[in-house]
């Protein structure tokens, strides 16, 4: 009774073994979709009345967190870790150092690749970023109602 029972995380393979088993646990919990930033902006745009979204949209380039499809405006919440926030610059892990650059650089390379492939779609892009959003929500929402109210992009 009120034993811990320890968990058994199956590995992929992609990442190494992390030298304290917490580490491990506490990386299972990170979500690629619905995460509090992206909770965070939805409750933003909501509480203003901005909605008509489509979440994790498949049907274009990088599936954006949140897209205006008839608007043609994406939205992506990035995690200032996890896409190399301009505005933070966090530091890197310091073990698995090469895991880790490669790792990151990698979403980095691939965020810039998203954006291209919408803005050539015809798409306006906006990038929030979780330390902008904690900051000041208002502006973050300010950014998207601009982006929707600016109309199709000339070609």
């Amino acid at each position: 009774m009120g034993t811990k029972t320890e968990r058994t995380y199956l590995r992929d393979g992609r990442a190494p073994v992390p030298k304290d088993s917490r580490v491990s646990e506490q990386m299972s919990r990170i979500r690629g979709k619905n995460t509090k930033p992206e909770q965070a902006m939805r409750a933003a745009l909501s509480a203003h009345r901005i909605r008509g979204y489509r979440l994790n949209y498949a049907k274009v380039p990088g599936k954006p967190d949140i897209a205006f499809v008839g608007r043609k405006v994406a939205v992506f919440v990035h995690g200032c870790f996890w896409h190399g926030c301009p505005n933070c610059q966090l530091p890197r892990p310091k073990t698995n150092t090469d895991f880790w650059d490669r790792k990151l650089d990698r979403n980095i390379q691939r965020d810039r690749q998203k954006e291209r492939a919408l803005r050539q779609a015809g798409w306006r892009v906006v990038t929030v970023w979780e330390c902008r959003l904690k900051k000041d929500p208002e502006a973050q929402v300010r950014r998207v109602r601009k982006a929707l109210e600016a109309g199709p992009i000339e070609r």
